[in-house]
């Protein structure tokens, strides 16, 4: 029951066709403008359906410069373990790392994985292909929504998220379960835990050690987002529109940051993208819990309306919307792929 009703006092947690209401009908508005429901599509041109359904996180990658992101390599599913091990051996990937589905959905499927048989354990569930990438070596992780119109060559930022991921802190008493009970975000991650850390959780943490059990900002995994919009500057902006003009065809969506301090991520260094995010973006900034409803509401009509109007400026230059009959089996591709990775 406690739980129940802190996800009633929350909306952050409300279930997303709850949270999209006043969404559907601008969206509506919007879609019989394009005379298409699947407008999105010309938003980034070059991403698979703009990046909203089906799109492969490493043809992303392939678009980003390499020294943006962390050594990735794709694997097949089904590929043998020996063949996957030699081929990240190669790549000078090494334990730990992580591993996420090509095609992804909300963090689902994502591990740090530490060592060979942990590998073979992944590979052998996942009927996916999946991305091996390099651990990333910074500690702190944002989210950077950025929007140009295609006449543009200055883009903006129109929110930042700062992620707090799932870290308990030892007392010399209470076991690591018994930790994530006294906090409600952490404690609705409970059974997700149980089935990867299982006898671990029992473990009791010296006092004051900290141990992040989630090490990837996902609010459905337990990250707290913060709104830190505040930390928009020229300078940031700068060093992310010139990013972003090397990625060939991105004109909307979110960033996903590691970094090292803002110092540094203002002088545009000790940084790296741990995923780009395009149509189907959420700016998540909207889910700080000082946000209300409302707050929400406004950020995500204004952002469907910066979408809109960027995919009908593309289409205007020749890049089509996604006919209906082919929008419709992404649509279909998408809810199986979305059965095969929710509860991985």
């Amino acid at each position: 029951m406690r739980l129940f009703f802190h996800k009633l006092t929350h909306w952050e947690y409300w279930p997303f066709y709850v949270v999209y209401i006043p969404v559907y009908f601008l969206w509506g508005y919007f879609a019989l403008r394009a005379r298409s429901i699947f407008f999105f599509n010309a938003a980034n041109p070059t991403i698979k359906n703009g990046g909203f359904i089906m799109e492969s996180k490493k043809k992303i990658y392939d678009l980003i410069p390499q020294q943006y992101y962390p050594k990735t390599e794709l694997i097949v599913a089904g590929t043998p373990i020996d063949s996957i091990l030699k081929t990240i051996a190669e790549a000078k990937i090494t334990f730990p790392l992580i591993v996420k589905p090509d095609i992804g959905l909300r963090g689902s499927a994502v591990k740090k994985i530490h060592n060979a048989d942990e590998f073979e354990n992944y590979s052998e569930k996942a009927d996916f292909d999946y991305l091996v990438q390099d651990l990333i070596p910074y500690a702190n992780e944002i989210g950077v929504f950025y929007v140009r119109y295609p006449h543009e060559k200055q883009g903006r930022i129109t929110g930042i998220v700062a992620k707090e991921f799932l870290i308990v802190t030892g007392d010399g008493v209470s076991t690591i379960e018994q930790l994530l009970k006294k906090d409600p975000r952490h404690e609705m991650q409970l059974k997700a835990l149980r089935r990867e850390y299982g006898q671990k959780l029992d473990a009791v943490l010296p006092n004051g050690e900290q141990a992040n059990l989630v090490p990837y900002g996902n609010h459905i995994r337990g990250a707290k987002f913060i709104d830190c919009s505040h930390w928009i500057t020229p300078k940031f902006t700068q060093v992310i529109n010139e990013m972003c003009l090397q990625v060939n065809g991105f004109y909307f969506g979110r960033l996903d940051l590691m970094y090292h301090n803002l110092a540094d991520l203002e002088a545009g260094k000790n940084f790296a993208v741990v995923e780009l995010n395009g149509a189907a973006s959420e700016p998540t900034h909207i889910y700080d819990p000082k946000h209300s409803l409302f707050f929400g509401w406004k950020e995500l009509l204004r952002h469907i309306r910066y979408m809109y109007e960027i995919s009908a400026a593309n289409h205007k230059l020749g890049h089509p919307y996604l006919p209906h009959k082919a929008g419709m089996r992404e649509y279909r591709l998408s809810r199986v792929h979305e059965r095969k990775i929710v509860n991985f």
